[in-house]
Parts: structure tokens; sequence; C-alpha cells
């Protein structure tokens, strides 16, 4: 009889450690990827990632990188209380002309510590012209 009630015992103090809710922090981003599209060179190069802390504990951010230069992030400085958003400014520079695929790494306490953000697209120059471009002008020209 003993036993039966110390294994009762035991059985009922692990359940109730079970039942209790682990507080965590979960981050989710509205989207993990933003697409620039084609812009100009020297266009404005802000964008801003939306995410929101899902989980029952403080979120804190304590670092973003970015995969060179010419990508530079911003973090929130503040933790983000449950239930509530946040964001991480990414800047890029257009004044290189080129196609943007860069990656922004974010570092916290959630339950995923770290999350990729890519940030896609193309920068062109109005003012120069293709060699293509150049060609077929100057057939139409003839």
């Amino acid at each position: 009889m003993k036993n039966l009630i110390a294994i009762l015992f035991v059985g009922l103090i692990s359940f109730g450690s079970f039942a209790q809710e682990k507080k965590v922090a979960k981050i989710e981003f509205k989207t993990t990827v933003i697409d620039y599209g084609t812009i100009e060179k020297g266009s404005d190069g802000v964008r801003t990632f939306e995410f929101t802390n899902t989980g029952n504990a403080p979120l804190v951010i304590s670092n973003v990188k970015s995969t060179c230069g010419c990508t530079v992030p911003k973090k929130p400085k503040d933790p983000i209380m449950p239930g509530e958003t946040g964001e991480i400014e990414v800047k890029y520079d257009t004044n290189r002309v080129n196609p943007i695929r860069k990656t922004i790494t974010v570092f916290s306490n959630a339950e995923t510590p770290t999350v990729a953000l890519k940030i896609k697209g193309l920068v062109i120059d109005p003012d120069k012209t293709s060699v293509l471009e150049k060609k077929e002008k100057s057939m139409i020209e003839q």
C-alpha cells in the first residue's frame, strides 16, 4: 500500500512538472525574402523585414549580420514582448550596378536561434546602354 501511494505521489508530481509550459520566444517573419525588382542606380535601398514574437517570453535579437559590406542591417534595440511586432531594417548600397543576392542572418534567443533572410533584385544604370542595345540602335540607324 505504501508503495502504491509513493508511486501515485511521484506520478502526480512528474505530471505537474510536464504540465508547466516552458517560456520561449518565437520569431515569425511576414516574409524571409525581399525582392527589390529592377531598380535604378542611386535609388532608395532601404527595405524592412517585419516579424512577430509568437512565443510567450521576450524576444531579444542579439545580432544581425550580412554577407557583405554593401548591405547594412539594423536590429531592434529593445526586447520584443510576446505578441508584439518588430522590424529589421536593411539598407543595400544601390550605387553598385549588379544583381542583388545577399543573405542577412538574424541571431536571437528564439526557439530557432538563427534565421536567414534574403534580398534579391537588380540595380541598373539608366545612363549606360548595353552592348546589345547599342548594336540594335546602330542597325536601325543604317
